[in-house]
């Protein structure tokens, strides 16, 4: 039986989205594989005995001490020479962590140290698909259609308030949308209507970030799909998402039971799909992605334009979230997605 060692917690600020993902994973692969929990508490510590996944539940939303006393089932994660025997226990490691610490690439260089399959794309898809600034610019170099967007660091930010404004108001106008660049989730995200909305967004992004990012806004469908696969992806049926009361798709309306729909699939003419499809392939082989991702899509109204928006390279992954929904309406139950992606972490781990 195949030992599938499931991580999950971790220090961003998406802990518990990553609790909710790793619940649903772990019940998915009970009975079919040895399953091994370790979780990461929001201090960056491993818990590699007991039931990690009570004992992050029962610590969540605690602002813990680090001086208080030692808990022998604890690993610090500065202790890393003890690090890579201990993930040495399963054949394949799932990450199921959203967001810094987890996604983004450093978790994943851990695993390539240690000579461990994973689930998952590697250290460079997962620092770009973390990077939106990054991401946009190998999207740009692909010819990919975009929103028009600005990168800037909070210290050009500090440094040059009133000219980034003029520019931001000459190139992109309002209303506009500012983002930390390396935040999951829709963390950060703030709608500017007017400059002392703009540099109220700016300076609440960059308490988050020290790279930032404004996007012009798009009257648009927002359009999602998933991909699986290594070398030859293939991409889900798309799904649109319609959201109720809030403004945009936030991090309170994906998170937040009635606040926004998946409609799958969505209703596009076939046209377009295809159209989605492409550039939905196109854009996860461009940034190296493997085993799986969530991109989104808007699709202007009036004019039917496709914008790629982001590639998300660990969605939320129960199996009401968008990402396993959509492949469920294109034939492929949670289960089986679970399957697939352990095999695909193993061929790719085969073929480095």
């Amino acid at each position: 039986m195949i030992r599938v060692m499931v991580i999950f917690g971790g220090r961003s600020g998406e802990h518990e989205v990553s609790l909710a993902s790793a619940q649903a994973v772990l019940e998915g692969l009970r009975g079919r594989y040895e399953v091994i929990p370790v979780g990461i508490t929001r201090e960056g510590r491993w818990l590699f005995d007991g039931d990690p996944m009570r004992e992050l539940e029962a610590r969540s939303g605690k602002a813990l001490n680090p001086a208080a006393e030692e808990d022998s089932s604890l690993v610090r994660a500065d202790a890393a020479e003890k690090l890579p025997e201990s993930l040495a226990g399963g054949d394949v490691v799932f990450p199921v962590l959203h967001g810094p610490y987890g996604e983004d690439g450093r978790l994943q260089g851990l695993l390539e140290m240690a000579g461990i399959p994973y689930v998952g794309s590697g250290v460079l898809a997962s620092a770009v698909g973390m990077d939106k600034v990054t991401m946009k610019k190998i999207f740009a170099y692909h010819n990919l259609p975009q929103v028009e967007w600005l990168g800037m660091t909070r210290t050009q930010w500090e440094q040059d308030r009133a000219g980034l404004i003029r520019k931001i108001e000459d190139s992109l106008g309002y209303p506009c949308f500012v983002k930390p660049s390396n935040l999951g989730s829709s963390v950060g995200i703030s709608k500017a209507e007017d400059a002392s909305g703009l540099e109220a967004a700016l300076d609440a992004a960059a308490k988050l970030d020290r790279r930032l990012i404004v996007e012009a806004a798009a009257d648009a469908r927002e359009i999602e799909v998933a991909v699986l696969g290594n070398e030859f992806p293939e991409v889900s049926v798309p799904g649109e998402i319609l959201v109720s009361s809030n403004e945009f798709y936030d991090y309170e309306a994906k998170y937040t039971e009635g606040e926004s729909e998946l409609v799958v699939p969505a209703d596009i003419p076939e046209n377009i799909a295809a159209e989605i499809e492409s550039i939905a392939r196109t854009a996860y082989t461009a940034v190296d992605a493997a085993g799986m991702a969530r991109i989104d899509f808007f699709l202007e109204r009036g004019t039917n334009r496709v914008l790629l928006n982001e590639i998300n390279t660990i969605p939320g992954f129960t199996p009401m979230s968008v990402y396993a929904r959509l492949w469920a309406a294109s034939g492929l139950s949670y289960e089986g997605l679970l399957d697939r992606l352990i095999q695909l972490a193993l061929e790719r781990h085969g073929a480095s």
